[in-house]
């Protein structure tokens, strides 16, 4: 399967509550995901989820627990 290879080269995907995935270059977007500008190796995508992703609530929660209006 092409998540476990660690040969494949992948695309960070990011949702509209700011989680980040990592999913196989060669596949499709799936619903309610975005690309981000990384690709490549599973270790380079890896690297750069954990420096974008420091927060680990989703964008929702860390609206209603900081007393902001959440947009939907």
């Amino acid at each position: 399967m092409a998540f476990d290879r660690d040969d494949a080269t992948f695309k960070v995907l990011v949702n509209h509550e700011l989680q980040y995935s990592l999913w196989p270059d060669d596949k499709a977007v799936p619903a309610g995901w975005r690309e981000t500008e990384q690709r490549g190796s599973k270790a380079e995508c890896l690297d750069y989820v954990e420096r974008e992703w420091v927060d680990m609530r989703p964008l929702s929660l860390r609206q209603v627990m900081s007393g902001e209006a959440v947009e939907r």
